[in-house]
């Protein structure tokens, strides 16, 4: 009986060694290459699979998006500026097998490739289109490396673009610029209200003057709007035809 335990436990022992199990998690997949070829039928995964040691050989490939973050970049642009830019890339596996046999490392090259990219798409670019067209340059940039690392089994999800970093001397320069543009605006603006300003002056003036009973009707709101406020002493103003009037009684008894 012992023996017969003994005898069992030792081929339990030696398919063990000859067949391996592997687990692979539900993100992940195996590619397994069996005497230096690729094993037919894809990756496999997720779940339990099994290898021969000395026989198979397998590289796990993580599916999960990654991200990385471009280093700074300095670039000229088309219009002879130089700037810093920086941004992030999201990017994932679509294909374990072809990132294991068309590359050799896959997530490296497409890091390289961002870089390269970055400073080849804003190199082609003026300066205002930097700073005020990110978004588009952001979607260009997602498109080329998408086509660039479709060859790799490289999916790229998203680029966006981070920073813009400009000189110094270009920073104070543009701020005043956008200083000077505000205050011409500012002057407009204040030229146009003294123009709409004069020409109510001027069609206030033909309405007086087609009616001398709107200057009496102005006259007693002058008066409404001094007796409204608390003051002490009010002067009243005396009307210009009472002036006239005595003045043409005294000529006349002067006469």
């Amino acid at each position: 009986m012992e023996t017969d335990q003994r005898y069992r436990l030792t081929r339990v022992q030696m398919i063990y060694r000859i067949v391996s199990l592997t687990v692979v998690q539900e993100y992940e997949r195996a590619v397994i290459f069996r005497l230096g070829r690729l094993l037919s039928g894809g990756a496999k995964g997720p779940g339990i699979f099994f290898i021969l040691p000395c026989v198979d050989n397998y590289a796990r490939v993580d599916l999960r998006t990654r991200t990385y973050d471009v280093p700074p970049q300095e670039v000229l642009t088309k219009d002879s500026v130089t700037v810093s830019v920086d941004a992030v890339v999201y990017y994932r596996v679509n294909n374990a097998t072809i990132s294991i046999t068309n590359v050799e490392n896959a997530h490296h090259s497409t890091k390289l490739l961002a870089q390269t990219t970055l400073r080849n798409t804003m190199g082609t670019r003026p300066l205002h289109e930097i700073l005020s067209e990110r978004e588009t340059i952001s979607g260009n940039m997602q498109v080329s490396l998408d086509e660039a690392t479709d060859t790799w089994g490289i999916k790229v999800e998203r680029v966006e673009i981070k920073d813009v970093r400009l000189p110094v001397q270009l920073q104070r320069a543009m701020a005043a610029e956008a200083e000077a543009a505000r205050e011409a605006r500012a002057k407009v603006i204040a030229a146009e209200g003294e123009q709409k300003a004069s020409r109510a002056l001027r069609e206030a003036s033909e309405v007086i003057g087609d009616s001398p009973a709107a200057l009496q009707l102005r006259y007693l709101q002058t008066l409404n709007t001094i007796s409204a406020e608390k003051n002490s002493t009010i002067v009243f103003p005396l009307p210009i035809d009472l002036l006239t009037y005595f003045m043409k009684a005294g000529f006349t008894k002067d006469s």
